[in-house]
C-alpha cells in the first residue's frame, strides 16, 4: 500500500511538473498571441526558392546570397534534395530571378544542409569569404568558401569542427578563419534537445572561434539564434528566440564579449538579424507565434513578422513592426534585409518574398 502511495505521488508530481513546463513553453512561444496583419505593397514570391531561404546577406553591390533547403528535425521540410546557395540581384528593376551558385570540387554536396551564413571581405586583397553553418546528418560544422563573383561560384576552402560548436544556428565572420557563433541548444541533438525545449532553461551560448583559440564568450540565453555585428565592428547583436529580445554585447580586445543592454520590446520570437551597413538599423525575421510553427497545422498556419530596430544604442530604441502576415501569404519568416527601397524576406522552409518599402521610413 505504501509503494502505491509513493508511486501515485510521483506520478502526480511528474504530471504537475510537465503541465507547468507546457504552460511555460506556450508562454515563451507566444501561443496565445493574436497577430494584427501589416502588409507591404507590391509583394511577390521569388521563383526557384520554394523550399526555404533560412538566411541571407546582401553585398554592397546589391547581390544577395541566400541559403536554401534547411532540414530541421523538428520542423517540416518539403524537399529531399540537398541544400543549395543562390544569389539574387537586388539592384535589378525587373522581376528578380535567383541564380544557383556553383560549388566546386572537394566538398560533399549530397549532405549539404545549410543554416546561418555570413560574409567576410579580406581588406588586403578584397577577397570575399562565405561562412556557412552546415548540418550534414544533423551534425554541426562550419564551411568556408571563397566567393568568386565573376565565375558565379563558391570555391571550397575548409571545414571547421569543434566540440564547442555542437549546435550552431548562426554565425558572424570577423576574419578569414575567425567568427562568433550561436549554439541554440546545450545538447548536441536528438531527444535531449526536445527535453531542453520543454525545460526552457538559459543554457544556450555564444562561442568565439579562431585557429588560435576557441572559447565561450557569452551564455545565459534561452535559445541564442541570429547573430550579427555593428557597422563599426565594436558590438555584437544576439537574438534570443525564447526570450523575445536582442542582446547588445561589446567586443573586447581579448575577443570576449561584455553585455551592454537588452532590447526587450520586440514582442516576437526573434530569428536572424540583418544589420543595415549605412544606418546601423537591425532588421529581424521573426515568428509571431512559435507554437504554431512547431505544431505545423495546415488549418492554422504559422505566420511571419519583420521587426526593425532603429537607434539600438540609444536609451530608447525605436522598435517597429514592418511586416506581419498570418501565414496566408508567408510562413515562418526567418530573415529580412532591405536594399534599394525593397525588402527581401526569407523563410525556414517556404518561399521567399520581396516587397516595396515605400511605406517605411528607412
Amino acid at each position: 500500500m505504501g509503494k502505491l502511495v509513493v508511486i501515485s505521488l510521483f506520478v502526480a508530481a511528474l504530471s504537475a511538473f510537465v503541465g507547468e513546463r507546457v504552460i511555460n513553453l506556450r508562454r515563451r512561444t507566444l501561443a496565445s498571441r493574436k497577430l494584427v496583419q501589416t502588409h507591404l505593397p507590391n509583394c511577390h514570391p521569388i521563383k526557384s526558392l520554394e523550399y526555404g531561404s533560412e538566411d541571407l546577406t546582401i553585398l554592397p553591390n546589391g547581390l544577395a546570397i541566400i541559403s536554401t533547403g534547411l532540414k530541421d528535425p523538428v520542423l517540416p521540410s518539403y524537399s529531399d534534395a540537398p541544400g543549395k546557395m543562390y544569389t539574387l540581384d537586388m539592384s535589378e528593376d525587373s522581376r528578380m530571378k535567383p541564380v544557383e551558385l556553383r560549388m566546386g570540387r572537394g566538398f560533399d554536396l549530397e549532405s549539404f544542409n545549410p543554416h546561418g551564413i555570413s560574409v567576410y571581405t579580406d581588406e588586403t586583397d578584397n577577397s570575399v569569404y562565405l561562412f556557412v553553418v552546415n548540418h550534414p546528418q544533423q551534425k554541426t560544422q562550419v564551411e568556408i568558401f571563397l566567393f568568386v563573383e565573376e565565375d558565379h561560384s563558391l570555391v571550397y576552402v575548409k571545414t571547421i569542427k569543434h566540440e564547442f560548436l555542437h549546435s550552431v544556428n548562426d554565425i558572424v565572420a570577423v576574419g578569414v578563419e575567425s567568427f562568433y557563433a550561436t549554439n541554440d541548444h546545450y545538447f548536441g541533438g536528438g531527444t535531449l534537445n526536445t527535453l531542453e525545449i520543454l525545460l526552457a532553461q538559459p543554457w544556450s551560448n555564444v562561442v568565439y572561434y579562431s585557429p588560435e583559440e576557441v572559447k565561450v564568450v557569452a551564455e545565459g540565453f534561452y535559445m541564442a539564434n541570429g547573430i550579427n555585428i555593428s557597422p563599426d565592428k565594436r558590438h555584437i547583436y544576439v537574438a534570443d528566440l525564447f526570450d523575445h529580445n536582442i542582446h547588445v554585447l561589446e567586443r573586447l580586445e581579448s575577443n570576449g564579449l561584455a553585455p551592454v543592454k537588452q532590447v526587450v520590446e520586440v514582442g516576437s520570437l526573434v530569428d536572424n538579424i540583418y544589420v543595415d551597413p549605412e544606418t546601423g538599423d537591425l532588421w529581424i525575421g521573426c515568428h509571431p507565434n512559435g507554437w504554431k510553427l512547431f505544431q505545423n497545422d495546415p488549418e492554422d498556419l504559422p505566420g511571419s513578422e519583420v521587426i526593425q530596430i532603429k537607434d539600438i544604442h540609444s536609451e530608447k530604441p525605436v522598435v517597429t513592426q514592418v511586416y506581419a502576415d498570418d501565414g496566408s501569404v508567408l510562413i515562418g519568416s526567418s530573415v529580412a534585409a532591405p536594399y534599394g527601397g525593397k525588402l527581401l524576406i526569407g523563410t525556414i522552409y517556404q518561399k521567399a518574398l520581396v516587397c516595396d518599402l515605400a511605406k517605411v521610413d528607412q
